[in-house]
């Protein structure tokens, strides 16, 4: 530190006047011109003063990594090699001036070494017991030879002496290294500190860049859907020139949306929505949500509920109810909607194609007349069936006119099933239906004729041949026995503790050509080959029955009754992952990117693919568990318990 720094108006003398102050401005600087205003100032003019002694005795104030009571001259004199000097120093005071011992010849000797030093005479190369030789080596005694006698020597420490002052220096020497040791150690421990502070800002960092690297390859992921979306649009522009084959009534049925990918087309105001929240409520039924589906984001949605035979129609561009489907004599069980067109399959059997465009034609809904499973039983049953089971709402003429008036929308009636329709799977003109007399029924429905049924009875009796390893018994589970008669299993608890007895058998089916999935009720999740009618192979894992399937290129999702969702490779059947839950797996959804499920709680369950994260939607949900769960692009809606159908933006 600089002690002073003064300015001085007087003359300097020169360098040897005997007065005159010889500074370092006078001896190490060259004249330099400064101007104060209008008088000249020369370095003479300033006098530096260096203190050294309150420069060394100065506090420097030290980081929060260095200790405190360490000052930066310390550390110094504790790191540099002349600390160790006394340590050195002591070492020799206590050497003491022996004869030769040869200690380096016999370490050699010992590691098996030659050595370079030569023997010389009279030396001794070891000690022996720590005596030492008085006297001849050997005498004559009565001509004979004896050992010379031998007797204990002086210890080392003996012939010397250090005095006071030596052993009080040494003492100061001991403490300062000491002292050293623990400066060097704080050091040592401060330096491992601070890297491990340095591990964690890296770690944290290395963590930022995985997260960042994540989301590129959710981005990458997005795109390809997106890419996927413009090819798929760009067909169907092109395809939209050629003459299309329609049903009754001009009725065209539009490819369909289940795997469409790429962004969907949604009003700009949807941007400001916060994600992950519920903005719309329809609120018209009064039992739990059955089934719904709906044509595209804010387009019509159809929606059913338990106990009731007419679903609703909704605009979602304003959430108002349009009207409803009338016709079923029993709860609907599953709907697909593309576009203008929906389908319908209930607990009466049947299967219903609308035409959703003449929904509002049909009025008298709004009259006040409500039909229930009891006056739907009461109506006429008979009616005029064609051959292949098909019936026309418009061409039965011995049905009484109300009946014909409230099948108004409805396009045809699809009759094969013995028991209730519990699934389905539209696209491209074919329809494939599940129903609880356990089979399956493939449709066509620009002639409306069932082309074939797959019997899951045969199938689970014929199994196909599976991979070593993989074959389980076909009774998973306590009901599954009863497959061959009615089928019924206690559902797990939900949330709110409620249960119900599920007696879908064939739970869900989804086709991609001529590959068509199913999963029943014995747990298993069946490939079938819709060209010959016949299961391919058969996936076993679940030990509950399953209720929601969907597959892509890759990989086939399944949901269960057993708490679980399992992800499968197409390829080699073999399982991919496994989610597991504290309720039944109702209704799943997923894309590349993520997995949304009902699984038998008030929020909706989505699962991340890249992080693989869970996540759950609450805000502004359901109250009671979630059953049914549809969603495209940014756009969701869900139905629960509640009687409630919940519109997301996700």
């Amino acid at each position: 530190m600089i002690g002073a720094a003064t300015v001085s108006g007087r003359s300097r003398g020169s360098v040897s006047g005997g007065n005159s102050t010889v500074d370092f401005a006078t001896l190490g600087r060259a004249p330099l011109r400064l101007g104060f205003g209008s008088r000249r100032v020369t370095s003479r003019d300033l006098q530096i003063v260096e203190a050294t002694d309150e420069l060394l005795g100065e506090e420097v104030p030290e980081p929060d990594v260095v200790a405190q009571n360490v000052s930066l001259l310390r550390g110094f004199n504790a790191t540099i090699p002349s600390a160790e000097k006394s340590r050195i120093r002591r070492r020799q005071t206590r050497n003491v001036d022996t004869p030769k011992l040869g200690l380096k010849r016999m370490s050699l000797g010992a590691r098996g070494m030659l050595g370079d030093e030569e023997d010389h005479d009279g030396e001794s190369v070891a000690s022996e017991d720590d005596v030492v030789m008085v006297g001849r080596s050997e005498r004559t005694q009565r001509g004979r030879k004896v050992k010379a006698k031998r007797k204990g020597r002086q210890s080392l420490s003996a012939s010397k002496h250090f005095g006071a002052d030596e052993l009080i220096r040494q003492t100061h020497e001991i403490e300062r290294d000491k002292e050293n040791i623990h400066v060097r150690r704080t050091l040592i421990n401060n330096e491992i500190e601070e890297i491990s502070h340095k591990i964690e800002a890296l770690d944290a960092i290395r963590a930022k860049l995985e997260q960042d690297l994540l989301k590129l390859q959710e981005e990458e992921l997005e795109l390809d859907d997106e890419l996927e979306g413009v090819r798929e649009r760009l067909e169907l522009e092109e395809s939209a020139s050629q003459p299309a084959r329609s049903l009754s009534r001009s009725a065209h049925l539009p490819p369909s949306s289940r795997r469409r990918k790429g962004p969907a087309f949604l009003p700009s105001e949807h941007d400001d929505l916060p994600p992950g929240v519920a903005f719309m409520s329809l609120e018209s039924h009064t039992t739990p949500i059955t089934a719904l589906d709906f044509s595209e984001p804010y387009g019509t949605l159809v929606s059913a509920s338990q106990e009731d035979t007419q679903p609703r129609v909704w605009d979602l561009l304003t959430g108002e109810e349009i009207g409803r489907l009338r016709g079923h004599r029993g709860t609907v069980k599953c709907i697909q909607v593309e576009d203008h067109i929906c389908l319908t399959g209930s607990e009466d059997s049947t299967v219903r194609v609308w035409d959703l465009r003449q929904v509002d034609e049909d009025e008298d809904w709004e009259s006040g007349e409500m039909l229930s499973l009891s006056d739907v039983a009461e109506e006429d049953e008979t009616a005029e069936e064609h051959v292949n089971g098909i019936r026309h709402g418009d061409s039965d003429s011995s049905r009484p006119q109300s009946a014909v008036e409230r099948e108004g929308p409805c396009i045809r009636t699809l009759e094969g099933h013995t028991k209730a329709v519990s699934t389905m799977y539209f696209e491209d003109e074919c329809l494939v239906t599940g129903a609880s007399d356990k089979t399956m029924r493939q449709w066509d429905l620009t002639t409306g004729q069932c082309v074939m049924t797959m019997d899951i009875l045969w199938a689970i009796s014929h199994p196909p041949t599976s991979a070593p390893g993989t074959a389980l018994p076909n009774h998973l589970f306590p009901g599954a026995a009863a497959a061959a008669g009615t089928f019924a299993v206690p559902t797990p608890p939900y949330a709110d503790g409620t249960w119900e007895l599920y007696q879908d058998f064939v739970g869900a089916l989804q086709f991609w050509g001529y590959a068509l999935v199913s999963g029943s009720g014995d747990g298993a999740v069946r490939m079938w080959d819709m060209r010959t009618g016949q299961p391919h192979r058969t996936l076993l894992g679940h030990t509950g029955p399953v209720t929601c399937l969907q597959f892509d290129e890759l990989h086939i999702v399944s949901g269960s009754l057993d708490k679980s969702i399992r992800i499968w490779d197409v390829r080699t059947g073999g399982i991919f992952e496994t989610l597991k839950y504290e309720h039944a797996v109702t209704a799943l959804q997923f894309d590349t990117r993520k997995i949304v499920a009902a699984t038998g709680e008030n929020g909706i369950k989505i699962y991340n693919r890249t992080s693989m994260q869970q996540s759950t939607l609450m805000t502004n949900g359901h109250t009671r568990p979630v059953e049914r769960l549809r969603y495209m692009d940014r756009y969701m809606a869900s139905g629960g318990r509640d009687s409630v159908v919940k519109i997301w933006a996700l």
